[in-house]
């Protein structure tokens, strides 16, 4: 079963590190361990070792970067070998990580069938589909994830910024504080770094009210924005000079009555479903840490109880 046919999260399965995919050793026939890179010879001439890998439960192979060779010629040999022997023996999707060390890699391995899948600061990783089938292999991740923190303290006073950078630069416009997440960042604990970073207040989570999603926005990716209330636990305000203009306690009447909420249905609707959650008429979801039984650290369900 693809990971397109498992249900489950293709971003989930990406081989990005030595732990994705729960890679798993397909044993031979009387039970004897499959081995990755054993001896071969490329047209009955020259001897060459196979790419060392693992089988992963999808019967792909990912292949060991650390064991690739050292030079072009010999990668083109031992890649060629690795595909005749990993097509005779039926294997489905190949992921071949190429650091940076070994970009020179990457124009034979195009031209031996494989495509750009993603790149890291560190690294390039190509795919190829063996089998002549549609490919099942999962796309790249396709959305980035920000988020937005709802701030509202005893006073019925909004925690505002305005942006240093970026699209409202210079507009004179209050808003909430916003961002990206990062890599193995949860939802929550990003909306707490977020606001810490900005405005040196210190907060904690409440709950996400609701998430907007739209598409094409950063290198044709889509973007997720979850909107988080967060109660306040200090007061001192101390702006991030790199990322923000100004900072304040905001009047709750002053900030929602902007035009830069009033004119725009999507803002205002998030701004309204914020001060709901905050006069105790709507709830939203908190997030609760438990086990999947897919990993051995718990992680987050979030849900309205």
């Amino acid at each position: 079963m693809s990971a397109k046919e498992s249900g489950f999260s293709a971003n989930l399965l990406l081989p990005d590190d030595e732990e994705v995919a729960k890679a798993t050793v397909i044993q031979k026939e009387e039970g004897e361990e499959q081995e990755q890179g054993r001896s071969s010879t490329v047209d009955g001439a020259l001897d060459v070792s196979i790419l060392k890998g693992r089988v992963d439960s999808y019967k792909g192979i990912i292949v060991e970067p650390s064991s690739l060779p050292v030079d072009v010629p010999t990668f083109e040999r031992c890649l060629k070998a690795s595909l005749q022997q990993w097509r005779h023996e039926k294997h489905r999707g190949i992921w071949l990580k190429l650091p940076i060390k070994n970009v020179d890699f990457v124009a034979p391995a195009v031209k031996a069938g494989f495509s750009y899948h993603h790149a890291e600061p560190t690294y390039v990783m190509l795919s190829l589909w063996l089998p002549d089938t549609p490919s099942t292999l999962p796309a790249n991740a396709s959305h980035q994830v920000g988020v937005g923190a709802f701030v509202l303290n005893d006073k019925q006073e909004v925690l505002a910024v305005q942006e240093r950078n970026g699209p409202l630069k210079g507009t004179s416009i209050w808003k909430m504080p916003t961002g990206i997440i990062n890599q193995g960042e949860d939802i929550f604990v990003g909306a707490i770094r977020e606001v810490k970073e900005e405005t040196g207040v210190d907060a904690e989570f409440v709950e996400v009210v609701g998430f907007r999603q739209v598409h094409h926005v950063a290198f044709e990716k889509s973007d997720l924005f979850f909107l988080c209330i967060l109660r306040p636990l200090s007061s001192i305000i101390t702006k991030q000079d790199s990322e923000i203009a100004a900072a304040q306690w905001m009047p709750l009447a002053e900030f929602k009555a902007q035009p830069f909420f009033q004119n725009h249905t999507m803002l205002r609707k998030m701004l309204d479903v914020c001060i709901l959650s905050a006069q105790g008429h709507y709830k939203g979801f908190t997030a609760h840490s438990l086990h999947t039984g897919f990993q051995t650290i718990p992680s987050f369900f979030y849900c309205n109880e």
